[in-house]
């Protein structure tokens, strides 16, 4: 009975100890495998990132009139991020400085009302005389009471200097506080130059688009001479397209599925606003998707997770931010005002990707919105929901 007993326990052990290092290499193979899929994301994110320079290279405006519409809007995008980056920073310091005001008045009132209580104790001791110990001894006071009146003496005492303690503790509590405040303050009074120079640069880069948009407007003779560079502007864009989706089927880790399709009419819009130009409504840039009206510095938010492939200036189309879904579904957002993603970064739905802007030489602010399916471009209306 007993070696019955013994083989039982042993085959317990065994199973548990097998249960054990089962559940450890599970876990050991999860770890390693969401390792792995990090790894291939990253590897993905540097392709990407690599594949967006040499974009970038192969499109660069070939006359000077473009080129020189290229180099204002970047340097606006830029000034605009810069500006937004040094206005979310000064927030983020007044916020601060605020706590902080908070905290040094919570600390002076604590003060004042330990102040408070320290008079008080004084004006006791001073209600007992100068020596009142000495006074029971000669009035041959009873024992008894003699003990509890040192016995109260020593409380006060004690009572006395934890009050003194405190504050000292306080005060020095308030001048770290006031030290701190006078270094955001100073770094608010940074933060203000800098935003009035930004803000100057802003104006600057402005009016030399502005100039430079003018330039371009009046070097066509006819509108047939301006629509004629529209379609040359859409047929550049379109071997540029082209290279992206080839370069992307090259790809060693291609982009993972987000089941895009699945979402197919009931996406969300990436501005909300008028659609002041249709699919295949018009020639020219604007042909294969929509123009959806907003007003300038409008968060743009993706329609749907995926990766960023493309974020850069493009002819006709100014900045331009393409996102690769997966299954060899793309969008496209132009004439954005400044980017808020970069190649090679993940995005989800609805997370904000850039500002509505007027890049590209339009003359106001607006969003065009583009679905490529297999490099095809198809009606986004038929993606995103109705209103």
């Amino acid at each position: 009975m007993r070696s019955a007993s013994r083989l039982r326990a042993a085959r317990h052990l065994l199973v548990g100890a097998g249960l054990a290092c089962a559940l450890l290499l599970a876990s050991g193979a999860q770890a390693q495998s969401e390792r792995a899929a990090r790894e291939e994301l990253d590897s993905l994110g540097r392709e990407i990132d690599s594949l967006a320079d040499r974009l970038t290279a192969t499109g660069q405006a070939r006359d000077s009139a473009t080129q020189a519409l290229q180099v204002t809007e970047t340097e606006l995008a830029q000034t605009h991020q810069r500006l937004d980056a040094l206005q979310a920073e000064r927030r983020g310091v007044e916020d601060e400085a605020r706590v902080l005001r908070g905290h040094r008045d919570r600390l002076q009132g604590e003060r004042s009302a330990q102040v408070a209580a320290l008079a008080e104790q004084f004006a006791a001791l001073y209600r007992l005389g100068p020596t009142p110990q000495l006074k029971l001894l000669l009035n041959q006071s009873d024992p008894a009471e003699l003990d509890r009146m040192q016995a109260y003496l020593n409380r006060l005492t004690r009572a006395r200097q934890a009050k003194i303690d405190d504050i000292a503790r306080l005060d020095e509590a308030l001048v770290a506080t006031e030290t701190e405040l006078d270094a955001r303050q100073a770094e608010l009074a940074e933060l203000s130059v800098a935003l009035e120079a930004q803000s100057e640069q802003l104006a600057r880069v402005s009016a030399e688009r502005q100039s430079v948009v003018s330039t371009l407007d009046d070097r066509y003779a006819s509108e047939a001479d301006r629509l004629a560079d529209l379609n040359q502007s859409r047929e550049e864009a379109e071997a540029q397209l082209r290279r992206l989706q080839a370069e992307m089927a090259r790809m060693a880790t291609p982009t993972p599925t987000t089941h895009i399709g699945r979402t197919q009419g009931d996406l969300p819009w990436p501005v909300q606003g008028a659609i002041t130009a249709g699919f295949r409504g018009q020639d020219g840039v604007h042909y294969n998707g929509i123009v959806i009206e907003a007003g300038a510095n409008t968060p743009v938010t993706s329609v749907h997770a995926g990766r960023v492939v493309f974020a850069d200036w493009m002819r006709g189309f100014g900045n331009l931010l393409i996102i690769d879904h997966g299954d060899q579904v793309m969008t496209l957002y132009a004439h954005l005002q400044r980017f808020s993603a970069r190649p090679g970064q993940q995005v989800g739905a609805g997370e904000e990707i850039g500002r509505v802007g007027n890049s590209g030489g339009q003359g106001r602010a607006a969003l065009y919105f583009e679905v490529r399916n297999r490099g095809e471009p198809i009606n986004p209306q038929r993606w995103i929901a109705r209103r």
